[in-house]
């Protein structure tokens, strides 16, 4: 069993090296889910059969040692004294391959569990999302504010909230899936969204923008222009920035499903959502990589809402909620 625990550990070094260094695309709820599942059954095995075998061969050792005090006794033969306690902890460890596999199970189980119907940790990569979110911004993921899915898969097994306009959403990158994309939900299935000269406009509805002060990007040392930004049945606010001197046209358009439902001119964009599906787009608008150039986002590549950011080791202000 050493040697078999000695491959399976390697294999998920190695696995886990592969993806670090670039060579594969990983997959961290697979391998959460084989780490559970691997380590689940050791678990079995050492709880029914490895620990009964232990705690036999404890039993024996008692046995054996009852018996001997008895014989030396019989023959008035003064017994040395053994250590059984000690004996009995040595006899009753767990070897290395049993610790580093069943030993681990709980940890492992609850992380899995956690991480797959409850909350999420993510890192914030890149400055689509500014004022927003910013570059480094550790945050939570509710998964199961859109229904409890099954891990790896993804398929939705518990319905719960639909996604709403103003949602900052999670999901799997429609033309990479193994990558976990973060974008604000502007357009639900039905929905007509139109982007014409920096002018968000959903179902012939614009949505109110009212100026703020400039936003100072503390990493590209520039200011931006700020705007609040309301959804059209005024409910919802959220700032965005939007550069005056970028041009409305939206460059290199992808191919995507459902893009004869796209209209794009040198103002922007008009499109209608398909049934199923939602348009995302970033609150940085000129420097967002999002629905208006690869496309809607399918029910089922949700992962969750995002709703909190818990950590910045920049900037401790960061910590807390936000729209």
């Amino acid at each position: 069993m050493s040697t078999l625990t000695a491959f399976v550990l390697a294999a998920f070094v190695g696995y886990g090296g592969a993806w670090y260094l670039g060579h594969i695309d990983g997959n961290f709820a697979l391998l959460l889910f084989m780490a559970t599942l691997v380590s689940g059954l050791y678990w079995l095995a050492e709880r029914f059969y490895f620990l009964p075998q232990r705690q036999a061969a404890v039993q024996a050792f008692e046995d054996s040692q009852a018996q001997r005090r008895a014989e030396l006794d019989r023959l008035g033969v003064r017994a040395d004294e053994v250590d059984l306690d000690q004996t009995k902890v040595k006899l009753l460890m767990q070897p290395w391959w049993l610790d580093w596999t069943a030993g681990l199970f709980p940890v492992i189980a609850i992380v899995f569990i956690l991480r797959s119907f409850l909350f999420e940790p993510f890192k914030i990569p890149s400055g689509s999302m500014i004022p927003t979110l910013l570059i480094n911004d550790l945050i939570l993921v509710n998964k199961f504010h859109y229904g409890v899915r099954l891990p790896v898969i993804n398929a939705k097994i518990i319905d719960n909230h639909s996604p709403e306009r103003g949602d900052v959403m999670v999901f799997r990158y429609p033309p990479k899936p193994s990558l976990d994309y973060i974008k604000r939900v502007v357009g639900l299935p039905g929905d007509e969204v139109a982007y014409l000269n920096k002018q968000l406009t959903v179902n012939g509805k614009p949505l109110v923008q009212q100026a703020l002060p400039d936003f100072f990007d503390a990493d590209a040392l520039r200011y931006s222009k700020q705007w609040e930004e309301r959804t059209a049945d005024g409910t919802r606010k959220y700032r965005i920035l939007v550069e005056a001197d970028r041009p409305a046209f939206i460059p290199a358009a992808e191919q995507f499903k459902f893009r004869e439902n796209c209209r794009y001119s040198t103002e922007g964009m008009v499109c209608k959502v398909p049934a199923g599906h939602y348009f995302m787009m970033g609150d940085n608008r000129d420097n967002s990589l999002d629905s208006r150039f690869w496309g809607f986002v399918p029910e089922q590549n949700i992962v969750g809402k995002a709703f909190f950011v818990w950590m910045n080791f920049g900037n401790l202000k960061r910590i807390g909620s936000f729209d």
